[in-house]
């Protein structure tokens, strides 16, 4: 059975995660702490430290740069969904690079504010630690002050997504692609705390994020 290494709130793990729900694959989730990643160590041989990492039997996925998307590319071929079609391969790649960084980068910090809500209490100072050495000392207290502007900058990152979806039910076309669970990834993230909603004004986005969320293939 597959095995699935991630944190649960991690946005590129819930990629990952909604492709394998949606091949209706079989896989066991393993749950790391933020602080140690002890496990991905081993498993890949000392050569990776972050999530998610697949393992499949003797074989164990990951990363090999930050935009590689090897895991999907797995699983894409494992249970042959036509995520990756190639006349999509610029497109895809312009679109998950800017899902990841424009969508990502705004919706994990309004989602990391709550993070005494999403982790138990052992966790909550590697968490804080983490996080102020890649972003600054109090950055956390920052983005709850900055909360209704990075609120409002999501909205109008997401401006692109919404027009995507005007004349057709995924963002390239009649069948979802890689590119749709990869911003579907990215929203559940900035919808794991349970505090937000997609904003009103992208009723097509909504819709299309609740279709993908029930998707099988």
């Amino acid at each position: 059975m597959i095995e699935l290494v991630q944190l649960p709130y991690c946005p590129f793990c819930l990629v990952q995660r909604r492709i394998l729900d949606y091949a209706r694959a079989p896989y066991r989730v393993v749950n790391v702490p933020n602080g140690d990643r002890s496990l991905v160590w081993r498993l890949s041989k000392q050569r990776y430290y972050q999530v998610p990492i697949v393992r499949d039997g003797r074989a164990v996925v990951f990363e090999t740069d930050a935009d590689s998307q090897v895991i999907a590319k797995y699983l894409d071929a494992k249970f042959e969904l036509g995520l990756f079609p190639r006349e999509w391969d610029g497109i895809q790649s312009v679109l998950w690079r800017y899902f990841e960084n424009e969508i990502e980068g705004i919706g994990s910090k309004l989602n990391d504010i709550y993070y005494r809500e999403n982790l138990p209490k052992t966790e909550w100072l590697d968490f804080i630690r983490y996080k102020e050495r890649k972003f600054g000392r109090g950055c956390l207290n920052q983005w709850r002050t900055q909360q209704q502007d990075l609120l409002a900058q999501l909205e109008r990152r997401l401006c692109p997504c919404e027009q995507m979806l005007y004349r057709r039910p995924y963002l390239l076309g009649d069948r979802p692609l890689f590119v749709d669970f990869n911003l579907y990834g990215m929203l559940a993230n900035f919808l794991y705390s349970d505090h937000y909603r997609l904003p009103t004004k992208h009723d097509r986005l909504a819709a299309w994020y609740a279709r993908i969320h029930k998707l099988r293939f």
